[in-house]
């Protein structure tokens, strides 16, 4: 067993829902290990800039359910550069932070990784609605993620089908389409498009469908869109001019980051919490928390940046076949 003693918890990059849940398990984990936590607030710009506060076991309590983080997150380029993790390690010996968890995508990782060659052992947990990790099955808030714009689409599936019109509903996903993907199914859209498999002639299969299912009786269509696919609202105009047919877009936005967790991410997160601290108390740094196969496990952080996470392809394949 390693001889730490202090461990801090930050959250980085964008936040998810369920990320509370890891924090709590965390600090509670570490406590009941007879550890001393430490929250960092505003991610690795609090850490470089001094902010941070002894946790208590009721410094987490009645959060589990709460949407966001209660450390606040930040996105910070100078984690990036040669001076940041320096000065993040630094403020770690400073404090007597013998070990940090950070709770974020790839990015954040890669900040962890900065600062583990720095002296200090760090523990990355993935949170992100993206679910663009590939060493794992599963990111915190990518389920809530997911059910939120579920039953957006469902409520605007409702206004589509009254007005006999098309309905373009772009949901969250930049470089990333599992949220589209996910949706597409759950909602019973006829056309996905996503970062991944995304071509040129997308746009005129949508146009050809509309029509072919016109023909057969169908008075509605619902069409999900990443976000890094492209302009929904330009392309609800064009198809509304290829088919005659009235095309709205709603942009789902932000409010998929927000909201209660689902059980599954509120579950989840704190059993990767407390692997996170089980793992700094082994002597173990520069690992990733993952979930596979059924199991929680833990990856070298550099393995697990060097992995390009792809969509899958069965699912891909379903939503073509049950959209016919």
């Amino acid at each position: 067993m390693s001889e730490i003693k202090t461990i801090g918890v930050l959250t980085s990059g964008g936040d998810a829902p369920g990320m509370n849940a890891a924090i709590r398990a965390v600090v509670r984990s570490g406590i009941s290990s007879g550890l001393k936590v430490k929250g960092i607030y505003r991610g690795f710009m609090g850490l470089i800039e001094g902010d941070i506060c002894e946790m208590k076991t009721m410094s987490v309590s009645d959060i589990v359910q709460k949407g966001g983080t209660i450390l606040y997150t930040s996105r910070c380029k100078e984690m990036m550069t040669p001076e940041g993790p320096k000065m993040a390690a630094d403020v770690c010996r400073r404090e007597g932070i013998d070990g940090i968890v950070v709770i974020g995508g790839d990015g954040s990782f890669r900040g962890a990784q900065k600062l583990s060659e720095q002296g200090i052992k760090t523990i990355g947990i993935p949170g992100t609605i993206d679910l663009d990790i590939d060493c794992t099955e599963y990111t915190i808030g990518f389920d809530t993620a997911c059910n939120t714009a579920m039953e957006a689409i469902d409520k605007v599936r409702d206004t589509s089908a009254s007005h006999e019109r098309c309905s373009i509903i772009e949901v969250m996903g930049r470089t990333a389409g599992h949220i589209a993907l996910w949706c597409g199914i759950s909602n019973g859209s006829e056309y996905i498009l996503i970062p991944e498999r995304h071509t040129k002639d997308d746009e005129q299969n949508i146009i050809n469908k509309i029509k072919a299912k016109r023909r057969i009786g169908k008075k509605h269509h619902i069409i999900v869109n990443a976000e890094g696919v492209g302009d929904s609202y330009a392309m609800a105009r064009r198809i509304e001019e290829a088919t005659g047919i009235e095309t709205r877009a709603t942009i789902i936005g932000h409010i998929q980051r927000g909201g209660n967790p689902t059980c599954r991410d509120r579950v989840y997160a704190s059993s990767m919490g407390a692997l996170a601290v089980d793992l700094l108390l082994q002597g173990k740094t520069s690992r990733v928390v993952a979930y596979r196969g059924g199991e929680f496990c833990d990856f070298d952080i550099d393995e697990a940046l060097s992995m390009k996470k792809d969509i899958d392809e069965h699912l891909f394949g379903l939503t073509m076949r049950l959209s016919r």
